[in-house]
């Protein structure tokens, strides 16, 4: 794979809703980079797996990953609580990682000439997808609060589903993301934590921006 050089990489990881979407939006937007987020391609065969069980084989998914397009990832039913309790279990196979992997890797060092570099976010950016990242962050808030974000996220999309529900998925999800074999969720030693749990997004953009600003011109 072709790399492009002199960008900017950005590399994000976070537990589920603690608000690392948003921000790697807000950053991505600031210094003109591609946004990817990572877990919605996970969603996307999750999706696929709901809708094709009996197609789901590798090679099923590997044609899906070979013509997924980044605006793919934007869609709401991605978002459902469904998905997402299957993305977790999916994304412990080897297989699966491997192809997204691959998906994450063409985005990360070779993003469109238009952009001035590449910002992800996920579970395992930081040390297995893009370790040499310019710059490292976790982004963390209380499981309850957490909880209570995507709550409100999925009612606005006219979601039946109840705060209890939603607190016990993230809980499983949090379970799962750190505790699986296969690049499970940490904070890596060289990522800068972000607690979003009392600051508002304004607030936990500034703070990311002054680590930027502060070792880069733009």
């Amino acid at each position: 794979m072709k790399r492009r050089k002199n960008i900017i990489k950005i590399a994000i990881d976070s537990p589920a809703a603690a608000g690392a979407g948003t921000l790697a939006k807000a950053i991505s937007k600031h210094y003109n980079l591609l946004y990817v987020d990572t877990g919605k391609a996970y969603r996307f065969l999750a999706k696929e797996k709901i809708n094709n069980p009996k197609k789901f084989n590798l090679t099923f998914k590997k044609k899906k990953i070979k013509t997924l397009k980044i605006k793919d990832l934007n869609k709401k039913d991605l978002l459902s609580n469904k998905v997402g309790i299957e993305a977790s279990i999916i994304a412990k196979k080897r297989s699966v990682r491997n192809l997204v992997h691959d998906f994450q890797l063409k985005f990360a060092y070779s993003p469109p000439k238009k952009f001035s570099g590449s910002c992800l976010d996920g579970r395992d950016i930081t040390y297995n997808i893009v370790p040499d990242a310019d710059f490292k962050f976790f982004i963390n808030a209380n499981v309850k609060t957490r909880a209570l974000r995507r709550f409100k996220e999925l009612k606005k999309l006219n979601m039946k589903i109840s705060y209890k529900e939603v607190l016990k998925s993230i809980k499983l999800r949090d379970k799962r993301d750190y505790t699986r074999k296969i690049a499970p969720l940490k904070k890596t030693k060289d990522s800068v934590l972000i607690n979003t749990t009392n600051l508002s997004k304004r607030a936990c953009f500034l703070k990311i921006k002054k680590i930027i600003d502060r070792n880069i011109n733009i």
